[in-house]
This record gives structure tokens, C-alpha cells and sequence, in this order.
């Protein structure tokens, strides 16, 4: 893990974090779709990417979801710190959107390292601002775009993350994650691959206009 750590985190994080970091932190795997943090559970511990993606989903009171915003290599996830400074239930669902790998903060380092190192102090302060401005733009797009430019960002946004122009995503998946019907995104698919935007296939689509 301190290898991972330091390829990952040691541009950012002085070697005494580093080192403390590989000392306290709990490492993990998980295949693309596991769910490890649920809406309505107590967070007791931050997460740090090393490697793959994570999204993050909010659920209204029917049960439908809504993303957010996804998580990258050298990312975490704001939302995840508040819950576990302020001892709250988690507000947001968290899913590996391709097979990850992280480390576990526990909730006492995190506040520690807040005084003891400037760089964990910029590294949360920077996390916050980032995960604000992606929720802005979530905001924006719902407010002001149409669903077929939401569409549009939403698979530029997930090739993004996966590294990868080709999605594998049913069109009800992609519906859930768009709060909208699979109806809708399918013609919207179909009206992008008219575009030229995307190429349609059986069980996957690929994204032609990046």
C-alpha cells in the first residue's frame, strides 16, 4: 500500500502523512458496483482513491437516485468527511463505478492531521471546493440544460473516468443515474447517434464526439 500511496499522494502529502497515512489507513478492493457507503449509515471513515472511479448519488423520497458527481484517483469525497466530522448519517450513496482501490481514514486522524499537516488542511479545503463546484454544475444542468445535453455530459463525463470512449451501460442504468425514464434516454441515444455524437450497439455505445 505505501508504494500505491506515495504514487498516488506523494506530490501532495509530506512523507510523515505518507507514512502515517500506510500506518492507520485500511486498505481496500472492490469490484465495479459495490456499494460501501449507503444512505442513512454512520460514516466512520474517509476514503481515498488509489485507483479506479466511484459516483456519488443522492435519493429522493420515491427512491429514485440522482448523480452528483464522480470520484477519480487522488480524490475523495467531501460529503463523506462532513458526515464524519459532525457524526451524521450519510446523506449520499457511494457505488465503485469500475473495480477500485482505496484507503480507509478512520475519523480521529482525520481531524488531527487537519492541525498537524498543512497539506491534509489544503488537501480537504481543495476536496471541498472541487466536490461545491461539481454539485453546482449538477445543479445547472438540471436547471438549465436539456436532457439531451445532460445526456451528452453525462456519458463525457463517465468515458472520462473510466478512461474509456466505450460505455457499458444499459439504457436503464443510465436513466437511473439521470433521474429520468429509460424511454426518454433511449431516443435521446438514438437521437445522438444520428448526430454522429455516438455509435449504438447491442450491449455497449461509444462515444464518437468527445
Amino acid at each position: 500500500m505505501l508504494k500505491e500511496l506515495k504514487d498516488n499522494y506523494g506530490y501532495i502529502f509530506e512523507d510523515e502523512l505518507i507514512a502515517e497515512i500506510n500506518q492507520v489507513g485500511t486498505f481496500k478492493e472492490v469490484p465495479e458496483g459495490f456499494k460501501f457507503i449507503e444512505i442513512g449509515d454512520y460514516v466512520k471513515s474517509m476514503p481515498l482513491l488509489v485507483s479506479g472511479a466511484i459516483k456519488i448519488l443522492r435519493e429522493d423520497e420515491n427512491g429514485d437516485e440522482l448523480l452528483l458527481y464522480f470520484l477519480e484517483r487522488g480524490d475523495t469525497c467531501a460529503m463523506t468527511m462532513a458526515c464524519c466530522i459532525g457524526h451524521k448519517k450519510s446523506e449520499i450513496r457511494a457505488v465503485a463505478e469500475t473495480p477500485t482501490k482505496l484507503v480507509m481514514i478512520p475519523i480521529r486522524k482525520m481531524e488531527e492531521w487537519m492541525a498537524k499537516y498543512p497539506s491534509w488542511r489544503s488537501f480537504v479545503l481543495e476536496s471541498y471546493q472541487s466536490r461545491m463546484n461539481e454539485m453546482l454544475e449538477t445543479i445547472d444542468s438540471i436547471a438549465f440544460m436539456k436532457m439531451d445535453q445532460r445526456l451528452l455530459r453525462y456519458l463525457r463525463d463517465k468515458a472520462k473516468v473510466t478512461g474509456d470512449d466505450t460505455i457499458h451501460a444499459t439504457h436503464q442504468q443510465i436513466a437511473y443515474d439521470l433521474h429520468t425514464s429509460r424511454v426518454v434516454v433511449s431516443r435521446l441515444l438514438k437521437a445522438l447517434e444520428k448526430e454522429g455524437k455516438i455509435e449504438l450497439h447491442r450491449n455497449h455505445l461509444k462515444i464518437i464526439d468527445l
